[in-house]
């Protein structure tokens, strides 16, 4: 039986791991482009390259130089030279600010010190020309501090105020319903003033018959001073009584519809002695004392 000859044919070389890159070899090899290569030989042959070598060429490059460093050193000393005045004036400005601070905190604290004159001024005289009658007159216009048993009812906006409109308010026009409002605090103080009580103040702004509860944006003013929530109303009266007449008027249910339909958070609890400040002030511009007797005069005036 015959053998197969040996296979003594010589085998490929292995194939290269980079040959599917054949494309960014030949850019490493070939950096640089044969005719920037060619440019620099044919410069090195006409001894061209390099640095200038005539005379000429040289006084150029140094004038070149030159101008440059004049260029570098003047912008660094004018640099150098306005920091100072930059600063000065930063400095100055500051001063300002400050100077025209403490003045507007200086007119502020005239401006309280003389409405507490003020309201001490009409205090004093609502107690001469009201005679015996001075302190109910004053309690009742809010003209003077009070202390007594009463109730405490903390009204504040919901958690999640995004929710539909409808409900107690019947309008759906609120941009965020979750929030209490200016008529919902009218509501709340018209409803204890009904249930019975003496004086009311919210969040230490106590209220008289001159009262206004707007709205101003999202804020809620009382006699135009902002407050903001929680909303902490404090009534003098009866404690229990009171609150439980409150909670039985139509404005209490609206507070109860409000925070089942919202989720507004409402507490109200019976207190043994809450303080109420004074109003600040107290400014009639239309109404005027009558004096004694001008009844009679009027009358008999319209019967002459």
């Amino acid at each position: 039986m015959s053998q197969q000859p040996p296979d003594r044919s010589t085998p490929s070389p292995p194939a290269r791991p980079d040959a599917s890159m054949s494309l960014l070899n030949n850019v490493m090899d070939h950096s640089l482009d044969e005719g920037y290569a060619e440019a620099s030989a044919r410069r090195k042959a006409d001894g061209s390259a390099g640095l200038p070598r005539t005379l000429r060429s040289k006084l150029w490059l140094a004038a070149g130089l030159v101008v440059a460093a004049l260029v570098v050193t003047l912008g660094a000393a004018e640099a150098r030279v306005s920091a100072p005045v930059v600063a000065k004036e930063r400095e100055e400005l500051i001063d300002r600010i400050n100077a025209e601070t403490r003045a507007a905190d200086t007119l502020e604290s005239e401006v309280d010190a003389l409405r507490h004159d003020v309201g001490e001024r009409q205090r004093k005289a609502l107690e001469q020309h009201g005679g015996d009658q001075g302190e109910l007159v004053a309690l009742l216009s809010g003209a003077t501090p009070v202390e007594g048993p009463g109730v405490k009812l903390v009204v504040d906006d919901a958690k999640n105020t995004d929710q539909g409109g409808g409900g107690p308010r019947e309008s759906s026009s609120f941009a965020d319903t979750g929030r209490v409002r200016d008529r919902d605090m009218q509501r709340v103080v018209n409803g204890l003033w009904e249930a019975g009580a003496e004086a009311i103040a919210i969040n230490g702004q106590r209220l008289t018959a001159l009262s206004a509860i707007r709205a101003a944006g999202d804020a809620i003013l009382v006699d135009n001073r902002p407050l903001v929530p929680p909303y902490t109303v404090l009534a003098v009266g009866d404690g229990k009584n009171l609150a439980a007449a409150f909670r039985d008027s139509a404005d209490g249910q609206y507070l109860n519809a409000l925070k089942e339909s919202f989720d507004i958070r409402t507490s109200l609890s019976d207190q043994a002695k809450v303080r109420l400040p004074a109003a600040p002030s107290l400014i009639v511009r239309t109404a005027e004392p009558k004096a004694a007797g001008s009844d009679a005069a009027e009358s008999g005036k319209g019967t002459s």
